[in-house]
Parts: C-alpha cells; sequence; structure tokens
C-alpha cells in the first residue's frame, strides 16, 4: 500500500472523495455523486464552498434558493436515476440545516438517496455559545443537525479530520444500498471543515460501489411456486420497488404469462403502461374501481417492493377475502413480512425472472388464472377507461375547465417522453385514479410523504437526469405558494420545466376530506373573513401568475378549456421555463373524478354538536367495523 499523502483541508478532501465514487449495476456505471447543490453562510462558506470553487471542474455546483427546496429537487434527481446517481446539499448552520429536516424525511420515507452535509458548531468550543448554537444543559455535543438523526439512514458528526474516512465510506455504501438507502447526512463542524489533514492517496481512488441484486431463497421460492399454482383469484400490487429494480419487463413478461392482473400503488404507477391488457390501474383509496374490487375477492395477492400503506390497503378493510393470502417480493425483510405474508426477500427483477423459468419449465408447471377471471378484469378494465373518459371530457370549450378536464387536455398532448410530477393537494388522487402512464419512468407522484412544495424543485432534478424530456410540474394554489422559489433556479439554468398552477382558492383536497368528516371546510379555502368571523368571504385577490412571472418564468394564461390545450402545447414546445395558469371551476360545484373506490381512515371526533360531525361519525363506525388484521 501506497504511503503517499495529499495535504488538504477536509472539506476539500470530502468534495475529491466524492467527485470519484461510483455505482455499478448490471455491467453499467454510473456517477453516484452528481453535483452539489449549496446555500452558503458562516458555516460552510470558507469550508465546502471553498472546497467546490477549487473542484469546480471535478464537482458541479448548483445554486439554490431554500435548503429544503435543494433536497427536494437533489430525490427527483435520485428518482429519475433509478437511484444510482445521487446529489449532495450543502447548507450552513442553524437554521439552513434544520431546513433540511423535510426534505430529509421525505428521501428517507420513499428510500431515495440523497447526502446532506450541513455545517455544525465548532468542535474546538472556542466559544460557548456560538452564534446558531441551540444550549442543551444536559448535553454539550448536540447541535440542531441532532434533529436530522431520526430521518437519516446513517448520520455522524466528523469531529475531526480523518473521522471522515471512515465516515464517507459508510455513507457511500448507505446511499448505495437498494435495501437501506434514503438521506444520509455527514454534520460538519465549521473549524473541521477549514482543518489540514494528510490524507492517504488510496482515499480519492475510483470506488464503484456494487448495487446488489439479493436472489431469491429456494425454499421461499418453492413456497412462492405453491401459492400461485393453488390461487384461483390472484392479483399483483406493483410497489415503487418495480421501478428501483428496473424489473418492468419482467412484471410484463409474468402478467402475460400468467394473466395476473396488476394493480399499481402511487409508487409503482407505471410498472406496466396503461393499455397492457393486465393494467388494471391504481389500487386502494385512490385507487380505480376495477383494481378495488379485485383486491376484495383476491385469494392471493403478491406484492412487489410495496410498503402497504394505508392509501393501499384502504386502513385495513381492502381485501376482504376470508382466505385471502399474501405473497410479498421485496428486497428488505421488514416489508416482505408486512400482513403475515410468506416472504420472498429478494431483488424484485431476479424474484420474477426466476418464477417466470419455473413456469416455463414445462407442462408441470404451466399456470394461468381461469379465463373466466381474465374476461371479467378485462370488461372491468373497459368499464373504467370509459370513466376516465367522461372525467377527461369537456363539452363546452369555452368555459373554465374542471381540474380533471385539464389532465385530460395534459392527457392528450403528451407522449411516452412526458414526466408528470405531483405531490400534494387533490390531485395525487386524481391522477393515481385517471392518469394514463405511458412508459415506466413518466408518472413520478411523491405519495410516501406527501410534501407539498416538493414539485417544483423535483422537476428541476429531474429535468437535469432527463435532458430534452417534457417535464411538467402540477401544482395547486395551496402547495405553489408553500415553496415557489426554485423558479427562479429554473430561471437560471434555463431548465425548461413546465409548471402548471390549478387556482382553486385553497386547499381543495383537506376541504373535501374536512367536509366528508364534520369539520365543514374549517380553514381550507382561500377567502376573506366574512361577518361571522369565517374566513367565508370572497375569494383572495391573489395573482399566482404574476408571481410566476416576477421570478423569471415566462406564463402563459388559459381561462377556457380551449385556451388551455393551446397552452399546454405551446408550454411543451418551450425552450424556457414556462408557466400554464389556469382558474379551475370551483370542485364544490363542479364534479370532477370519480368518488373514493375504498375507505381511508382519518379519525372522527367520537362526540360532537354540530349535526354534519355526528353524523360523519356514524359512517366512520361503519366504515371502521370492516378493518382487519392479516395474521
Amino acid at each position: 500500500m501506497s504511503t503517499r499523502t495529499r495535504r488538504l483541508t477536509t472539506a476539500q478532501a470530502l468534495i475529491a472523495f466524492l467527485a470519484r465514487q461510483y455505482t455499478e449495476r448490471d455491467g453499467q456505471r454510473h456517477r453516484l455523486i452528481g453535483a452539489t447543490w449549496g446555500i452558503f453562510g458562516h458555516g460552510n462558506v470558507a469550508g465546502i464552498g471553498q472546497a467546490l470553487l477549487e473542484s469546480a471542474a471535478d464537482m458541479p455546483y448548483l445554486q439554490g434558493r431554500n435548503e429544503q427546496a435543494m433536497v427536494h429537487a437533489a430525490v427527483g434527481y435520485a428518482r429519475q436515476c433509478g437511484r444510482l446517481s445521487a446529489h449532495a446539499v450543502t447548507t450552513s448552520i442553524g437554521p439552513g440545516a434544520t431546513n433540511l429536516v423535510t426534505g430529509a424525511a421525505l428521501a428517507t420515507v420513499n428510500h431515495l438517496p440523497v447526502l446532506l452535509l450541513p455545517g455544525d458548531i465548532f468542535a474546538t468550543r472556542p466559544a460557548d455559545p456560538v452564534l446558531q448554537q441551540l444550549e442543551v444543559p444536559y448535553a454539550g455535543d448536540v447541535s440542531v443537525n441532532d434533529c436530522l438523526r431520526p430521518v437519516s439512514k446513517y448520520f455522524d458528526r466528523i469531529t475531526r479530520p480523518e473521522a471522515l474516512i471512515p465516515a464517507a465510506l459508510n455513507a457511500m455504501r448507505v446511499l448505495s444500498d437498494p435495501a437501506e438507502t434514503g438521506a444520509v447526512t455527514l454534520a460538519l463542524p465549521q473549524d473541521v471543515q477549514a482543518e489540514a489533514y494528510d490524507w492517504p492517496e488510496e482515499f480519492f481512488a475510483d470506488r464503484a460501489w456494487h448495487v446488489r441484486r439479493p436472489q431469491p431463497d429456494e425454499e421461499e421460492l418453492e413456497a412462492a411456486r405453491r401459492a400461485i399454482r393453488q390461487a384461483v383469484r390472484p392479483l399483483i400490487i406493483a410497489g415503487g420497488g418495480v421501478h428501483h429494480s428496473g424489473a418492468e419487463t419482467a412484471l410484463r413478461a409474468f402478467a402475460a404469462r400468467t394473466g395476473i392482473p396488476v394493480a399499481s400503488t402511487q409508487a409503482g404507477k407505471g410498472s406496466l403502461p396503461y393499455d397492457h391488457p393486465a393494467d388494471v390501474g391504481g389500487i386502494g383509496h385512490t385507487g380505480t374501481a376495477t383494481a378495488d374490487e379485485l383486491a376484495r375477492t383476491a385469494d392471493l395477492v403478491i406484492g412487489i417492493g410495496t410498503r402497504y400503506s394505508d392509501f393501499t390497503t384502504a386502513s385495513g378493510t381492502l381485501f376482504a377475502n376470508p382466505g385471502v393470502r399474501f405473497l410479498n417480493i421485496n428486497i428488505t425483510g421488514f416489508d416482505a413480512h408486512k400482513l403475515a405474508a410468506m416472504p420472498l426477500v429478494a431483488d424484485a427483477r431476479e424474484a420474477l425472472e426466476h418464477l417466470l423459468g419455473y413456469l416455463d419449465g414445462g407442462p408441470d408447471h404451466d399456470y394461468r388464472v381461469p379465463s373466466q377471471y381474465e374476461a371479467g378484469y378485462r370488461e372491468a378494465k373497459a368499464r373504467w377507461e370509459a370513466r376516465v373518459d367522461a372525467a377527461y371530457a369537456a363539452e363546452n370549450d369555452e368555459v373554465r375547465p374542471t381540474q380533471t378536464q385539464v389532465l385530460g387536455a395534459l392527457d392528450a398532448l403528451v407522449t411516452d417522453e412526458d414526466i408528470v410530477i405531483n405531490a400534494a393537494g387533490s390531485l395525487p388522487g386524481d391522477l393515481h385514479k385517471l392518469w394514463r402512464a405511458r412508459s415506466p419512468r413518466q408518472y413520478h407522484v411523491e405519495y410516501g410523504f406527501s410534501c407539498m412544495g416538493y414539485e417544483i424543485p423535483a422537476a428541476i432534478g429531474v429535468g437535469l437526469a432527463a435532458p430534452g424530456r417534457p417535464v411538467w410540474a402540477l401544482v395547486g394554489d395551496g402547495t405553489y405558494l408553500m415553496n415557489p422559489t426554485e423558479i427562479v433556479t429554473a430561471v437560471q439554468e434555463n431548465i425548461p420545466v413546465k409548471v402548471v398552477i390549478l387556482q382553486n382558492h385553497g386547499y381543495a383536497s383537506i376541504g373535501g376530506l374536512s367536509e366528508s368528516v364534520g369539520a365543514e371546510r374549517f380553514g381550507t379555502a382561500y377567502r376573506f373573513r366574512a361577518a361571522d368571523g369565517m374566513y367565508t368571504g370572497d375569494p383572495l385577490p391573489v395573482d399566482l401568475a404574476a408571481n410566476a412571472a416576477s421570478l423569471g418564468m415566462r406564463v402563459i394564461r388559459a381561462k377556457t378549456v380551449r385556451d388551455l390545450r393551446e397552452a399546454l402545447a405551446e408550454a411543451r414546445a418551450a425552450d424556457r421555463p414556462t408557466c400554464v395558469y389556469v382558474e379551475t371551476e370551483m370542485p364544490d360545484t363542479v364534479s370532477g373524478a370519480p368518488a373514493a373506490q375504498a375507505w381511508w381512515d382519518v379519525p372522527v371526533a367520537e362526540t360532537a354538536t354540530r349535526p354534519s360531525a355526528v353524523l360523519a361519525r356514524e359512517e366512520y363506525d361503519r366504515q371502521a367495523a370492516a378493518r382487519r388484521r392479516h395474521l
């Protein structure tokens, strides 16, 4: 081993190390850290900031406007890259660092890699307290960065330069681990960032991290084969793990070979194209009538890469067949054992290919669902597609569109190259029910954390990962007001994202939910106060189109359905960041998407004086009685 060393600061050494890390899967190599986002303050300007300046040729730098948004952009990039490449995010200490927490939680919940490099208080304690130090009387080693611990998959505080070596290697290990990945935090005290050390040259060698594909255990595989052979009404639930594994082709072959219908979670939508005969659409509370009815009668549910969230299971009420069994294919044992399932702990692609190979092994291994079952779900799928057509249709082109008509106009325009991004509000439900995903990475709805303000920065990250593809960020007025600042970044970098702002004067999703649980849309409308003190007056005179224009976007206002179609086409062809602004017909007066096809548990007041809450509680008790623990 060489004894040669290089004298660098801790920050310089970290950036040099990150620039030489790679992932490798299926013989293809990818740069692990593609770029570093940063906002500089006293906690990182002389450390990481100076190091990025020196290493501009090796480590691209991206300037952000909001720390949380920078993480969202990094997450969008990682998801579009199939988790094989990621971004780093650096901030100063104090509020810059704590602004990372929401983004870190989103990354970890969704199993998406991002490297966080927040500044930290002095390790040498030259003064106590220093600016932005949180004083904790019982612990001198706690800083505000400790709030990142529970939302990180790996956390370390680098209190000595030489401690960076094992910490950096562990950080790369977790970022590239398909089962453990998420937010990784290396907290960097500002004095340690600037401290010099003699680093071994080996630390800066090119290093490839193999992204493994765990093979299925033979006994678990045999149990899975038996379960499938015995099933009469099986149903596949495709989760995000299908995309993370790149298992879409294997799933398509498996569905074609067996005739088993495939429903999808929000993260798994697009695992099959919408027009595949076996694709039955979204599952659960925001799912299709076709998928949810199949789930109620299924005797075997095959989960592939899903966490089985409450939206997927309809809060434990969806899988109603008394004899239903679960087979879970998942790369983590934790998720594979959910719902007392038969686990098949393996990479999704490898598991499906093993099962498919068995089915192709001879007549004794032959399996296909009963023909009447297949014909039945295909007919139900056709009926649902007719409901989608009805929701998308506009009988009059000269009126304001509904939200679902906005989706219909976009659906008529896009190809399999377009990418549609959303995260919060009423749009995720409409998209899950109605959107016709044409390619594996067209549908990008973040619903693990469902974070308002995700869409615009995520679109920037996706645009960086997929240059040349049209990227649409769909946002309601509520989520737009949460986090519009990265529009400036899109303009600065000339990333031609297309932002569609749907102005419906409030929190439409929560307004509808509030009404259904007896809270009467309280506090959900963007309106002036009325004489009774409630927010039921006229809509606020807020001009979000003017706001977007003030941040540098080109803005097209669409007043009618006809205007909307023309505006969307113009935005799609644009080579600069462009916004389409449309005021939609109010959701309490015009119907849009079909109602929920399955329940979702939102507890209702057990005792109340207002009739709406009393009635809502009666309905809640009726629905909750169907909840079941699968043991």
